[in-house]
């Protein structure tokens, strides 16, 4: 991992295309709701792309994190009490934070892969996973969530809806838009087809 060397050629022409994804606005308001959700002691990364990836590498702020969003009693990650310093240790909690994550609701293809992270191969995938976390958290509204509910987009949710059996036998006598209408324009007042055009000089 820390033996790879600079990409070269087209490597390097997708690389620098994923690292243009990343959005340093949206770092921002991610560490001003981790550090609400998780509580100040996580403490506040350096600015930019590195500093973001070397504050979440270990997966122990990731893991308060998905925890926080849960009632005591009820975490589903286990959260070292010193950061752990193996690197295949540290790779195993960011695991864990992803599996917590999906188990919450985050589609797999708003997942990032734990390389994504450990290696700064896509941090805005990482950006991606997280946003859709805050997403999930602001529809659920259980009160687990801290922060301004308008950071993160809700999800729409189902809408159902009931009919009385005289509603849905009065829809079937209504002509769907689709079919065109009997309504509106008529041909009332025209004249026959074929007949020359009137031109008085």
């Amino acid at each position: 991992m820390a033996n790879k060397g600079p990409s070269y050629g087209m490597s390097r022409e997708v690389q620098s295309k994923i690292e243009k994804k990343y959005d340093e606005e949206l770092e921002e308001r991610l560490v001003e709701w981790i550090i609400m959700q998780c509580g100040s002691d996580v403490g506040r990364p350096d600015r930019g792309r590195l500093g973001f990836q070397v504050w979440l590498k270990n997966g122990v702020i990731l893991s308060k994190l998905v925890n926080s969003l849960y009632p005591d009693g009820s975490k589903p990650v286990k959260v070292p009490e010193n950061p752990p310093s193996m690197v295949f240790k540290q790779m195993e909690q960011v695991a864990q934070f992803l599996k917590a994550a999906e188990d919450y609701g985050v589609i797999k293809t708003d997942m990032f892969q734990t390389v994504d992270l450990f290696e700064g191969k896509d941090m805005a995938a990482v950006q991606r996973t997280l946003v859709a976390l805050g997403s999930l958290a602001v529809t659920k509204n259980d009160g687990h969530y801290r922060g301004d509910p308008n950071w993160f987009m809700k999800k729409a949710q189902e809408h159902k809806r009931e009919f009385t059996e005289s509603q849905l036998q009065e829809g079937k006598h209504v002509i769907g838009l689709q079919m065109g209408s009997n309504r509106g324009a008529s041909q009332a007042g025209m004249t026959g087809y074929g007949r020359p055009r009137q031109i008085i000089s």
